[in-house]
């Protein structure tokens, strides 16, 4: 355990304490922050962490990740590059076969090809091996003919499942042997404390409470999860007592917690299913759709909420995040709306009147912009509204949505703040909020009420070779963090 960190310079939350801006010793004291004084005023104590000038910030949180899923890209083939249903087809067709006989792919990006996925065209280039293709948004999957029969799915012309067909699938991929997979998640973990992440929420779709209390009790300790509860477990999670906040049942740390039920409440805009206000571009009778109806939606969030459970829905399109405010309004539950990529105007200040958390991925925006534009290009409702929530008091807590997007908080800030990538003009630039906003939404609690560096905080930390207020998109997007800590525990550097 770290006793003292010497010679840092502190970054956003917690500099008002300091009488100037120069460098700091932070005293810790049983993983809490016990006292901060300018360097050299007092002698250090205990173990001692030479920050060397580098810049402190509180530990960075992704609030939307799928764990095992994202672990398991490390085996799977990148198709975010393919330009067409041929091209990602082909791809596939030289993939290596996995251990369990499939070929697996995820990333790619259908809505703006010029073709259309077809099973022709896919068992043309991949054969009898049996093959996935797993949308980036992973609300839909193309199979060939080998993998429908393998999974016992009607053949039709596309070989595309969407929306539950498709989770079922992304459930069947992810149900690896444990030691595998923990290995995998364990590697994940070191890759996300290497980029100053304390911690993360878990919305894989399974009973998380087994996974964690394994995975901790096998010696993980890189990182504090929150994990979320799907609908088919509610009662199960209720009848077992299972509470917001708390540490997972017989886990040897306190690391894993119980999260939100997570409900998902419409689709997605890539797989033009989000529950849109306005029809998409060519197909007038398809506005998305609503996969839980409000009555059972509203029935869902009395049922955790009475139970002690915070509430965390999907909602992307302005109808279903109308539907979502509307559910937290009748229910009295408290948590967050996922994503919320789409809101009507009249629905941006709902978020801070009713405490609902926005719970956003900003590198979306960027992946997006091209599809918002094109696909969305009708809509009335904001997209991707970053600035009009931060102005309206809302909270903002931001993440990744891994696999959708990598988990790395600082491409979320750079998205976040300068609303590009690559090189290219910013898109929709009024929408981008400022650095200290960003890094808050970085943190525990969020925007609101992010972690703080100051006496009695919990020595979650994070040490960066540049000030991230004042770093440019490129030095945001590849910034070094020099050392983290958990609790005042190293996990990373030192």
């Amino acid at each position: 355990m770290i006793g003292t960190i010497v010679g840092a310079r502190v970054a956003g939350a917690g500099r008002e304490l300091l009488p100037d801006d120069g460098a700091v010793d932070v005293f810790l004291d049983g993983g809490v922050i016990a006292d901060i004084a300018p360097t050299g005023a007092m002698k250090p104590a205990g173990e001692v962490l030479d920050a060397d000038g580098s810049w402190l910030i509180p530990g960075l949180w992704d609030h939307h990740v799928h764990v095992v899923q994202w672990a398991l890209v490390a085996q799977r083939e990148a198709l975010g590059h393919a330009t067409s249903a041929a091209h990602a087809a082909s791809i596939m067709g030289a993939a290596p076969v996995l251990a369990d006989g499939r070929r697996v792919g995820t990333g790619f990006r259908d809505a703006l090809w010029g073709d259309e996925p077809t099973l022709a065209v896919l068992d043309a280039a991949t054969g009898d091996v049996p093959t996935y293709l797993i949308n980036a948004d992973v609300h839909s999957v193309w199979l060939n003919s080998a993998a429908l029969r393998r999974e016992a799915m009607p053949l039709d012309a596309s070989g595309m499942l969407r929306e539950a067909p498709a989770f079922e699938i992304s459930r069947r991929l992810n149900a690896v042997d444990p030691a595998v997979g923990d290995r995998l998640v364990a590697e994940m973990a070191r890759d996300a404390a290497s980029r100053g992440v304390v911690g993360l929420v878990d919305l894989d779709m399974a009973w998380n409470e087994d996974a964690w209390t394994r995975r901790v009790n096998g010696g993980f300790d890189r990182l504090q999860v929150a994990f979320g509860i799907y609908p088919e477990f509610l009662d199960r999670a209720i009848a077992e007592g299972l509470r917001t906040g708390d540490v997972a049942r017989g886990a040897a740390s306190d690391l894993a917690r119980v999260g939100s039920l997570k409900v998902i409440t419409d689709g997605s805009l890539g797989t033009r299913t989000a529950a849109c206000s306005h029809a998409y571009p060519g197909d007038p009778h398809n506005h998305g759709l609503l996969t839980v109806d409000p009555a059972t939606l509203v029935d869902l969030m009395t049922r955790a909420t009475g139970a002690g459970l915070s509430c965390a829905i999907h909602a992307i399109g302005d109808v279903a995040n109308s539907h979502a405010l509307d559910a937290f309004a009748v229910t009295g539950a408290w948590g967050t709306i996922e994503h919320a990529q789409l809101v009507a105007h009249a629905d941006i200040p709902r978020f801070a009147r009713l405490g609902v958390g926005a719970s956003v991925q900003p590198e979306h925006a960027i992946d997006d912009r091209d599809m918002t534009d094109a696909i969305w290009a009708n809509q009335t409702a904001l997209p991707y509204a970053l600035r009009s929530f931060a102005d309206t008091g809302a909270n903002l807590l931001f993440g990744s949505d891994a696999p959708v997007s990598p988990l790395d908080p600082w491409a979320a800030m750079a998205a976040a703040v300068y609303r590009t990538r690559d090189g290219r003009a910013p898109w929709r630039l009024e929408q981008g909020v400022d650095a200290s906003t960003a890094l808050a939404a970085s943190t525990h609690g969020g925007s609101a009420a992010g972690a703080r560096i100051e006496v009695g905080a919990t020595a979650d930390l994070a040490l960066c070779a540049e000030n991230p207020l004042a770093a440019s998109e490129p030095g945001l997007r590849e910034m070094t963090v020099t050392a983290t800590l958990l609790g005042g525990r190293i996990t990373h550097g030192g």
